[in-house]
């Protein structure tokens, strides 16, 4: 196969003309819509025999699969050396499940680079914060940033997109299983590379210098030459730290980004449904403030620990695009896990409530070799199906039939949260000299979660999204739990919104650094004080939890940490009853025609939770249908789909005479719903 010579003008010019596409093209007709809901499971066929291979389909159709997720984690197999492409094998395979009515979504194995790769480019290889080289012993072990990757992996999108744009088993396309799960590499190159981006931010090295206030410790810089890449294992001021990780991300969104431009110049009938895991601890991206440009359907791999924290992972990946959520790995057994009878089913049941699509087990057969051996499949060891293959037969006997009654659920939430992955990295700098680490605690992740754990259980819709970068007009309710870092795009975007007649919620610890990371020589409120109508600098540690009444009730907080709200313009609603000070816990401010409200604790579910319930009437905004605790409820086209996440029985009342669309049970008054059920309520 034949390829221009300049791949980086090549590269460079579909790149461009695709990101112009992907911020304005609207969901193509012949995606994944409305009616189609899928069930299958990700397949590995590189492990299978061409018998084995032949057997595994078999029992796919027979459980009633629709979709596989296939090519990840096997660039060596597409392209066995530099420049030799071998699509054979793999023809086959799509054939065999487009006879068996299996559709595709197709993996660009960007990730990991193969051993050719890396002794052809050293490059590729990483380096650790010491210095040494370090061999690809594990999976994601590659230099992305390096040229040579670069433009290899772009050379294998090419091909495999060009090969495969028109087969019809095709569903869609994804790129680099995991990416944002990688390592950062520290070579002199490296260090170059980041220089570059250094510049370009900055432009002068005294702009840096301001920016990282070298000043302090001794540190400043005379070129950008003196510039070390920061050390993401610590110690280290937490503004390089963010600049560290921005870099890193910029880096991985280009990747991404370039795969989409290939997409869309080789397939563009054929969406992105893409294995992306922006929150990974060892480098992550910042996909909120991204994604528009190489995401069609927001998809993850879905492994819940619990259903809150499972439905704020999925939400979270949604961000605020109209397509529904796909589960490109899905939980079917895991890591030393052999899995529990039902709770799949129950699990892709509180996906529908979540307004999924697709669900893919992952995975299909039971790996004998690698890291991954202990992870057991719908298939055991020894190849026999094991009880899990029934249950997701189940499972997509059940979807096909709910496909006929508005599923997927096209959600249309009136709240919005925000994330902010610049807030998530400067409030965890590297320690251990960081004081940082002693003052923002429960975790950034955790007060988001916080924030959306009432809401998730009041049933209603939410939309998780950065509000630098999305449009808040369609929401009634804005709340900004915990945003350390406000920029200056977000700070603007929320004070336009309260001033066009929204209303914000923001909570303790938000907007205490600027852009670079640094504490705002401002009232805080940084940027938003006079929106909020407030000071606040003060902070301190009650010796028991906080209690404050509100609307007739006593509110038992549950924490212990508040900040002290001096109050300008803002009305003071609450004060707390069990402080020497008794200052302000929750103030309400009047700006242009809306309402900013700012809460003095932490994002906890047990004092966010009452203060959300309080505000919901005035803003507009109904809670979803009532459950009791642990079961989740959405209406979909005049029905209601009710899921028990509990192992116990739960009595659920409805009105008058019902027949369960799932169970076919009849119900009078009430039903009960045994653990891990779910029912259709017409």
């Amino acid at each position: 196969m034949m390829f221009p010579k300049n791949w980086s003008l090549f590269i460079f010019a579909i790149l461009c003309s695709g990101l112009l596409c992907a911020q304005t093209a609207p969901r193509h007709p012949r995606w994944p819509g409305p009616g189609e809901l899928f069930v299958g499971t990700c397949y590995q066929p590189v492990d299978r025999t061409p018998e084995q291979i032949h057997q595994d389909i078999a029992i796919m159709k027979r459980a009633g699969f629709n979709v596989v997720r296939m090519g990840d984690l096997s660039w060596d197999s597409f392209e066995p050396s530099q420049g030799r492409f071998d699509f054979d094998w793999f023809d086959k395979i799509m054939d065999e499940m487009q006879a068996n009515g299996i559709r595709v979504i197709l993996d660009i194995p960007g990730l990991p680079a193969p051993i050719w790769l890396h002794r052809a480019y050293p490059g590729v290889d990483l380096v650790s914060q010491n210095g040494m080289r370090l061999p690809p012993a594990e999976r994601y072990m590659d230099n992305i940033s390096d040229p040579d990757y670069v433009r290899e992996v772009s050379i294998l999108a090419d091909a495999m997109t060009s090969h495969y744009a028109h087969h019809p088993a095709l569903l869609a396309i994804g790129y680099d299983n995991e990416i944002g799960n990688g390592f950062m590499s520290y070579s002199e190159a490296d260090r170059k590379r980041f220089i570059a981006w250094l510049r370009n931010k900055y432009g002068t090295v005294e702009s840096l210098n301001s920016a990282w206030s070298t000043q302090r410790w001794s540190r400043r810089l005379n070129s950008f030459d003196d510039v070390d890449i920061p050390l993401k294992e610590g110690p280290g001021p937490a503004e390089r730290y963010l600049d560290l990780h921005r870099y890193w991300s910029d880096v991985t969104v280009a990747r991404l980004q370039e795969l989409e431009a290939i997409r869309r110049r080789n397939m563009p009938d054929v969406p992105a449904i893409s294995n992306l895991w922006d929150t990974a601890s060892r480098k992550g991206f910042d996909y909120l403030a991204t994604y528009k440009n190489y995401v069609s359907f927001g998809a993850e791999g879905f492994y819940p620990g619990d259903p809150v924290s499972g439905a704020f992972g999925a939400i979270m990946i949604k961000g605020d695009l109209p397509t529904p959520i796909w589960f490109n790995e899905f939980t079917a057994g895991g890591g030393g896990y052999y899995g529990e009878p039902g709770r799949s089913r129950m699990y892709a049941y509180l996906g529908l409530v979540m307004g999924a699509q697709g669900i893919l087990a992952w995975t299909f057969n039971s790996h004998q070799g690698g890291e991954e051996q202990a992870l057991f499949g719908l298939l055991d060891h020894d190849n026999t199906p094991s009880w899990k293959v029934d249950e997701f037969a189940r499972i997509a006997a059940e979807f096909k039939e709910l496909s006929r009654y508005g599923f997927p659920r096209y959600t249309h939430p009136q709240v919005a949260i925000a994330y902010s992955f610049d807030s998530k990295i400067v409030s965890s700098p590297n320690g251990p000299s960081n004081t940082t680490l002693a003052y923002f605690k429960p975790s950034y992740a955790q007060q988001v979660q916080g924030a959306f754990e009432p809401l998730f259980r009041a049933n209603l819709d939410v939309a998780i999204i950065n509000v630098g970068q999305d449009t808040l007009t369609p929401y009634k309710l804005v709340i900004v739990p915990a945003d350390y870092l406000m920029d200056s795009a977000s700070a603007k975007a929320i004070r336009a919104y309260v001033h066009g007649g929204g209303t914000v919620l923001m909570t303790a610890f938000s907007a205490k650094v600027d852009d670079h990371g640094k504490w705002f020589d401002t009232p805080l409120p940084g940027l938003l004080s006079d929106v909020f109508g407030l000071k606040t600098n003060a902070f301190y540690s009650a010796r028991q939890s906080l209690m404050f009444d509100l609307g007739g009730r006593t509110i038992d907080t549950g924490v212990t940490r508040y900040e002290v709200l001096e109050a300008a313009t803002a009305t003071v609603l609450s004060t707390f009853s069990n402080t020497p000070d008794h200052t302000p816990v929750l103030t309400l401010n009047k700006f242009g025609k809306g309402n900013a409200i700012y809460l003095a604790t932490e994002s906890k579910a047990s004092v966010i939770g009452p203060v959300l319930g309080h505000f919901y009437t005035s803003v507009g905004i109904e809670p979803g249908p009532q459950t009791p605790e642990g079961v989740y409820a959405r209406v979909v086209d005049g029905k209601t789909l009710y899921v028990n996440t509990t192992s116990q029985d739960k009595r659920i009342p409805i009105a008058g005479k019902r027949t369960g669309m799932i169970t076919h049970r009849n119900y009078d008054g009430f039903m009960t719903l045994g653990p891990q059920e779910a029912e259709l309520i017409p």
